[in-house]
């Protein structure tokens, strides 16, 4: 399929820019048939981010995290309590690799220094422009070095998890962890037997 050519006349427009930008774009999209139609969708976020799975191969535990979430609260879903992965925003001139370290110290209080890359997804891409950025790292009790729990200046309250990786399993199965980044950081920790 030919892609040159079937995009022209980008504009955007911002509709709202407090926490993250909400985008109205709108474009000339020319269709396999020749018919070309003006289209405008909504592109909503701010800096790509991070997410990191912390995984103890002589435990055979993983770190989690719970902390409220509006959208999941408007959704109706677990009163807006979700159990997932530590993730967050790049900060400006950060790398994704600096970042990771940064927020897994902020959140869950563990220093680590070896992280290992597993891919870059969009969880979203009818909607969100924010690419994030999926890790996971070994960890030992003696890494923890803070009690995390999040950034009072960022309005951050996190509960810290430590659970078996069975256990993280099983919360997939009985639906305790919907966030999608968990759910694939778990299922590469099982696919490659970095737990067994």
């Amino acid at each position: 399929m030919v892609t040159d050519n079937k995009i022209k006349n980008v504009t955007s427009k911002v509709l709202s820019n407090i926490w993250a930008k909400l985008e109205q774009v709108s474009f000339d999209f020319t269709f396999n048939n020749g018919k070309t139609e003006r289209l405008t969708h909504e592109v909503y976020g701010k800096a790509d981010g991070v997410a990191v799975l912390l995984y103890n191969p002589s435990t055979k535990k993983v770190v989690l995290s719970k902390q409220f979430r509006i959208p999941m609260y408007v959704a109706g879903v677990k009163n807006g309590f979700s159990i997932e992965v530590v993730g967050g925003s790049i900060d400006k001139n950060e790398s994704p690799e600096t970042s990771v370290i940064r927020e897994t110290k902020e959140e869950i209080g563990y220093n680590i220094s070896e992280i290992e890359k597993v891919t870059t997804v969009f969880l979203s891409p009818g909607l969100m422009r924010e690419q994030v950025h999926l890790y996971v790292a070994k960890y030992t009790n003696e890494d923890k070095v803070e009690s995390g729990g999040g950034l009072a200046e960022e309005s951050e309250e996190i509960t810290v998890l430590e659970t078996s990786f069975d256990e993280a399993l099983k919360m997939i199965e009985n639906k305790e962890i919907i966030d999608a980044r968990t759910i694939m950081l778990l299922y590469h920790l099982k696919v490659k037997n970095l737990l067994e």
